[in-house]
């Protein structure tokens, strides 16, 4: 046990093969039920409690396990938690912990689709069944999940609005400039992918190079943020 937790290597990961599409078919059964059930969610005290409490430990113990495995391995300071959906992780425990209504308005636009994005092209070296494979899918399905759960509670209160948006827009802009020419330089590091698309395939190689390719992130970030609030706002209504 303690080997396979210690290594960091294995198969390289497949795009789109049985592991990867066995995680892609979880998180789809995951997301169903919970929309699906969210009237029951919201009016079951104890179902409720049980979700939003299996969400809070499981983005706790994915984080401080990666952390542990990342300094054993020597590999600690680039697997810090501030990429986007690190970010999302902690806000989205932090949510749960309070159900403070700015942090899950917060939570829904910074989880959701960065982690469900994340899930469809994982930055993933290595396949099952290597501790990242299981730390990654686990912790990214939660995170998106964890979009959902807390959207579904805003619900009661209308509290994801365009104003919220905007403002969720102008933290993670200004979050952004704070990696970009303190944190990345600092650690030469490559957090929020800010220098440069990761190794892998992903959409953000189409976003080009130098200053376009930042303005590009901040263009696509805003009509993804744009978007959930119009597709949230029917369900609102419904809800």
């Amino acid at each position: 046990m303690m080997e396979w937790f210690l290594t960091v290597g294995g198969e390289k990961f497949n795009l789109f093969g049985p592991s990867h599409l066995v995680m892609l078919f979880l998180y789809v059964v995951g997301a169903f039920l919970l929309l699906f059930l969210h009237k029951k969610i919201l009016s079951n005290h104890r179902l409720f409690q049980t979700i939003r409490w299996t969400f809070f430990t499981l983005l706790l113990a994915c984080e401080i396990t990666y952390q542990t495995w990342a300094a054993i391995n020597g590999i600690w300071v680039h697997n810090l938690p501030f990429h986007l959906c690190g970010i999302a992780g902690l806000v989205g425990a932090a949510a749960l912990f309070t159900l403070n209504k700015k942090l899950m308005v917060i939570t829904f636009y910074i989880a959701l689709i960065p982690a469900l994005l994340a899930l469809l092209t994982p930055d993933l070296p290595y396949d099952f069944p290597n501790f990242r494979y299981f730390k990654f899918f686990i912790h990214h399905i939660t995170i998106s999940l964890t979009a959902i759960f807390v959207a579904i509670i805003a619900s009661e209160s209308k509290a994801i609005t365009f104003k919220g948006m905007l403002e969720t827009y102008l933290y993670l802009v200004i979050y952004a400039f704070l990696v970009g020419l303190v944190i990345n330089p600092w650690l030469n590091a490559n957090y929020l992918f800010l220098s440069h698309p990761p190794v892998s395939a992903t959409p953000l190689d189409w976003f080009g190079t130098g200053i376009w390719y930042r303005l590009n992130l901040g263009v696509v970030c805003f009509i993804v943020f744009f978007l959930q609030f119009l597709s949230y706002r029917p369900l609102q209504r419904k809800w």
